[in-house]
């Protein structure tokens, strides 16, 4: 059996479902839905991969689909790192999550890019998440011990970018997903096994630096990014197959240089999980389900969970059962600035909003980095809004490598790293 710190991290990432109460017409349901009432969150299995990874994303707001490129890319849009500066870029990610409920769940992430070809236009990209639910004593149906376990998930990342102009790039990537949760348990009689899942991500990136406002140049950058599209995932022979979190981002980024040494840039994104929203159910005065003359039950508002993947994809923008309301509470949305100094020190600041039936997640961020030669370093604090929220005082630390001089067109002389001098001419 699971112990409660699993269901307490499983309720909190999404991986149950929620219990409606009894309802003989979706009138009811919107009723209450519109009145807060009702908590409809989209669920699917290895939210893990949802999680954003990197401490620079952390603090403005766990955005990055439009933000400039960095080894972080791999989770945001990999279509970014064609117009990547840096030649090859490695960074090193680590963020103990749930702290304030949890002591020894975290999450560590690496990732690197590699610029190829004489012309920089196309680059390669792979990445590691490792995500720990720390240590967890199993117990039998009697409540007896049974042994000590660490439960773990991981996805390896492989992806391949290049521009389709000198403005436009977009991006593939393939993603293997492993989630052992329960180490081979009897859950409810059935012999469980670790969760395999293959996937992948298409993005769009595009970059204009020829752009001025007030005489001064301003960088104008977009993003779109599908990921996580692929199979279904499942934990044993008897239980249903879960959906990937996959998701939809989309957003611009403004990028302002006052000077040669001061620079700020506003990024906007939103957001949207592609996976069905639960729909509401027919049930009797004691809360059975109602079932048509084929022994299928009776749906009031929304679709069969039960669909194939692209049909999933696809009717996920209009399957809510509280209509466009609802459907609209589905997009989050996020926003965040950083501002460089001299390329070398960063501050950075952004908010994330969720609906409240939709999970509630509504956070300030704010972040710090330094870059130094070759090194970096960034860490990122979330503020809830919400009071007693789980993910109150979560930190985010990214350490970053570049083995190479910032490109410009190959002069050696031209846009040295952080913290170097020019060479003379």
């Amino acid at each position: 059996m699971f112990s409660k710190k699993v269901s307490l991290i499983a309720g909190i990432l999404g991986l149950t479902q929620v219990s409606y109460s009894q309802y003989q017409n979706i009138e009811d349901y919107k009723s209450d839905y519109n009145a807060g009432k009702i908590l409809n969150t989209i669920t699917t299995a290895v939210p893990f991969l949802g999680i954003s990874p990197d401490a620079r994303a952390g603090g403005m707001g766990d955005l990055g689909v439009a933000t400039e490129a960095d080894a972080n890319s791999m989770h945001w849009n990999l279509s970014k790192i064609a117009f990547g500066e840096r030649r090859t870029n490695i960074a090193l990610s680590y963020s103990p999550w749930l702290r304030n409920l949890i002591p020894d769940v975290n999450l560590a992430y690496l990732s690197f890019y590699q610029k190829i070809g004489k012309q920089n236009r196309m680059a390669f990209s792979g990445s590691l998440r490792y995500f720990s639910l720390g240590n967890i004593q199993f117990t039998d149906v009697f409540g007896q011990p049974i042994g000590n376990y660490n439960p773990n998930e991981l996805a390896i990342d492989a992806g391949y970018a290049m521009k389709l102009s000198d403005k436009l790039s977009m991006a593939v990537a393939f993603r293997f997903t492993h989630s052992n949760l329960t180490l081979g348990q009897f859950v409810q009689g059935a012999a469980t096994f670790p969760g395999n899942a293959g996937s992948g991500d298409i993005s769009l990136f595009y970059e204009n630096k020829d752009k001025t406002l007030f005489k001064m140049p301003i960088t104008y950058r977009f993003g779109a990014a599908i990921s996580n599209l692929g199979s279904k995932i499942r934990y044993s022979e008897t239980s249903r197959a879960d959906f990937l979190p996959m998701s939809l981002r989309l957003g611009p980024s403004f990028q302002l240089a006052f000077d040669d040494y001061n620079t700020l840039m506003w990024s906007f994104e939103i957001s949207k999980l592609l996976a069905p929203t639960m729909p509401i159910y027919a049930t009797d005065s004691t809360g059975q389900r109602l079932k048509d003359p084929a022994g299928n039950d009776i749906l009031l508002g929304g679709m069969d969970p039960g669909r194939g993947v692209m049909d999933a994809m696809i009717t996920s923008f209009g399957d809510a059962p509280g209509g466009l309301k609802e459907e609209f509470h589905e997009y989050m949305i996020a926003t965040g600035l950083e501002y460089w100094y001299a390329k070398q020190f960063a501050v950075r600041a952004g908010y994330f909003n969720e609906a409240k039936q939709k999970g509630n997640r509504k956070y300030f961020t704010l972040g710090l980095g330094v870059r130094y030669s070759a090194f970096g370093l960034d860490v990122s604090y979330l503020i809830p809004v919400v009071q007693r929220n789980p993910l109150e005082n979560t930190l985010r630390f990214t350490l970053s490598f570049a083995f190479d001089r910032l490109q410009n067109n190959g002069k050696d002389n031209e846009n040295p790293l952080p913290g170097r001098k020019k060479k003379n001419s």
